[in-house]
C-alpha cells in the first residue's frame, strides 16, 4: 500500500495543507467541548463524530494521540458574542436545582451520546471549574498589555495583537454585530476576560479575583487549558463551524497576547498549526434547536427505533466541511447501509484475524481508503472503499478480518463486535416485545412451512396491528421492523 501523506484544510489559511506534527510521532489536538446546561442535539454531535474520526485517523497514520475535550461548566452565556445570561445559571434557575447538580446530569448525558456514538475516549476531559485558579493567573499575565477594566468586567482590547478576525474573515470597522455593545469598551469586538458580579447579586458559581468577585470568561478556558494541558504551540483545534467566527478568534487573540508571538502569518503563532472546523447539520422543521421542546437529540432517535450508529453512518457519508441535511428518510437509508454491511461482515465475526494485511485482491481497496482518508478526511469516498473490501471473495477470511479491523478502526462503526439484533432498536411507542415478536414468527414460520398459509396471513395481519411490520422478501433478510 502507497504510505499518502495526510492533507487537512486549515481555517486559518483556508487551505489544505500536509500536517507535519509539532512534535514528531506526536499529534495533539484540543476540540471545544459542550456546555453543559442541556441535553446535546444531533447538530452538536456531529462536532464530536468529525472530532473521532480526525483522531483515529491520526492513530492509523501512526501517530501518538494525545486528545483532550473541555467541558463547559462556566461562563458561556446565552450568545456567544458575551451577550445575555449565563447559560448554566439561567437552567439551574428554570430547574430550581444546584448549578453543580444541573453541570453534572447534562456532563452524564452528553458523555451517554459519546458511548452510544462509538467515539473513543479523548485522553482528558478538562472541566472548565477545575481550572479557574490558572485562568485567573493567566488573565493577571495578559492584563497590563492587552487589557482594560470596565465596571462590568475585564476586557480584551483585541487591537493590541495583530490580524484579530483574521480566522472569521469578517472584521469590519463595525466590529462583529453579534458581540455585545458594552458602554465604555474600546472596540466593538473587545470582550470578556473577566466578568463581574453585579452589586446587589450573588452567582452560584463565582471565585474571587484582582478585579472583583465573578467569573472567568467563555473564551477563556480554552486557551487555558489547551496551553496547560498540550502546551503552545499544539497541533489541531477542533470546533463547529459556528466557533470559527468570535470564540476561535478570541481564543487566538489570548493565545498571542500570553505567548507574545506576533502575526498570524505564521499559524503556530495562533496556539494551534491548523484549525479545523465542520459545518452545519441543517434539519428544515427547527427542531434543532434546544427551545424548540422536543429536540432533535439522540435519545429521540433511539426512542423512534434508530440505532445510534445510523446517525454516524449519516455523518460519514458527507465530507465534515459539507452541510448535511437530516431526514428520517436519510437516517433509514443510513441504517440500511449500516445493516448491509453489517450482514457482509458477519461471517467474518467468529475468525481469528491475521497478524498481516498483505493480499493482492485487497491491496487496492486498502490504497483506496488511505488515499481517501488521507485526503482531508473523505469519509464518503472511504466508506465505499471499505465496502469494496466487504464484498471481496476468495480472500483468506482472516486476512480479510484483519483488513476489516483496521479500516473499522478509522470509521468507528465496531462492526466485528455487532449483531443483528443489536442494530433493532425496539421504539419507546412499541406496544409489542422482541421476545414476542420471535415467538410469532416461529409460529408462522411453522404455519408456512406446513403450506397453512391462513395462518400466517393471520399471524402477520395481528402483528401489523401492533406496529410490527414482517419483511417478506426483503433482500437484507431483517425479518421485521417496529413501524
Amino acid at each position: 500500500m502507497t504510505e499518502h501523506s495526510l492533507t487537512l484544510f486549515n481555517s486559518l489559511t483556508r487551505k489544505a495543507e500536509t500536517f507535519a506534527p509539532v512534535h514528531p510521532g506526536e499529534a495533539r489536538v484540543y476540540s471545544c467541548g459542550p456546555t453543559v446546561y442541556n441535553y446535546p442535539h444531533i447538530g452538536n454531535m456531529r462536532a464530536y463524530v468529525f472530532a473521532d474520526v480526525l483522531g483515529r485517523t491520526l492513530s492509523w497514520k501512526g501517530y501518538a494521540l494525545t486528545h483532550v475535550i473541555n467541558i463547559t461548566d462556566v461562563g458561556h452565556l446565552t450568545d456567544d458574542g458575551d451577550a445575555g445570561e449565563d447559560k448554566m445559571e439561567r437552567m439551574a434557575a428554570e430547574k430550581a436545582q444546584s448549578i453543580w447538580d444541573i453541570a453534572r446530569h447534562y456532563t452524564q448525558a452528553y458523555w451517554a451520546d459519546v458511548k452510544a456514538l462509538n467515539i473513543r475516549q479523548p485522553a482528558h476531559w478538562s472541566i472548565a471549574t477545575d481550572y479557574v485558579p490558572q485562568m485567573i493567573e493567566w488573565a493577571e499575565k495578559i492584563a497590563p498589555k492587552h487589557c482594560y477594566e470596565l465596571d462590568s468586567g475585564l476586557y480584551f482590547d483585541v487591537s493590541t495583537v495583530a490580524d484579530y478576525g483574521r480566522l472569521a474573515r469578517a472584521h469590519t470597522d463595525e466590529g462583529e454585530g453579534r458581540i455585545e455593545a458594552v458602554e465604555g469598551k474600546r472596540n466593538a469586538a473587545d470582550f470578556a476576560i473577566w466578568r463581574k458580579t453585579p452589586p446587589g447579586e450573588k452567582r452560584q458559581m463565582e471565585w474571587d479575583s484582582p478585579w472583583g468577585k465573578g467569573a472567568p470568561g467563555w473564551h477563556l478556558e480554552c486557551s487555558v487549558m489547551g496551553g496547560a494541558l498540550l502546551g503552545f504551540p499544539f497541533d489541531i483545534h477542533t470546533g463547529g463551524i459556528d466557533h470559527r467566527e468570535i470564540h476561535h478568534p478570541n481564543e487566538i487573540a489570548q493565545n498571542q497576547a500570553y505567548c507574545c508571538t506576533n502575526g498570524l502569518d505564521v499559524a503556530e503563532n495562533s496556539g494551534a498549526r491548523i484549525w479545523m472546523h465542520n459545518n452545519f447539520l441543517v434539519e428544515r422543521s427547527g427542531k434543532m434547536s434546544k427551545s424548540s421542546g422536543e429536540f432533535l437529540r439522540l435519545q429521540l432517535l433511539i426512542d423512534k427505533g434508530y440505532h445510534p450508529l445510523a446517525y454516524r453512518m449519516m455523518c460519514l457519508q458527507a465530507h465534515y466541511r459539507s452541510e448535511l441535511e437530516f431526514s428520517w428518510e436519510g437516517l433509514g437509508a443510513a441504517l440500511t447501509r449500516l445493516k448491509r454491511m453489517l450482514m457482509a461482515a458477519a461471517p467474518l465475526r467468529d475468525v481469528e484475524a491475521a497478524s498481516q494485511v498483505d493480499h493482492p485482491k485487497l491491496a487496492g481497496v486498502l490504497d483506496a481508503f488511505d488515499a481517501a482518508i488521507s485526503d482531508d478526511l473523505n469519509t464518503p469516498v472511504a466508506l465505499t472503499a471499505f465496502e469494496e473490501a466487504l464484498a471481496v471473495k476468495k480472500v483468506d477470511a482472516a486476512i480479510k478480518r484483519a483488513v476489516i479491523e483496521r479500516m473499522d478502526q478509522v470509521l468507528g462503526f465496531g462492526l466485528l463486535d455487532l449483531s443483528r439484533s443489536d442494530l433493532r432498536i425496539r421504539p419507546k411507542a412499541a406496544q409489542i416485545t422482541e421476545a414476542e415478536i420471535d415467538q410469532a414468527l416461529a409460529r408462522r414460520k411453522a404455519a408456512r412451512a406446513e403450506k397453512d398459509f391462513a395462518t400466517s396471513d393471520a399471524i402477520r395481519d395481528e402483528l401489523a396491528a401492533m406496529g410490527v411490520e414482517v419483511m417478506d422478501g426483503d433482500p437484507l433478510g431483517w425479518d421485521w421492523k417496529l413501524g
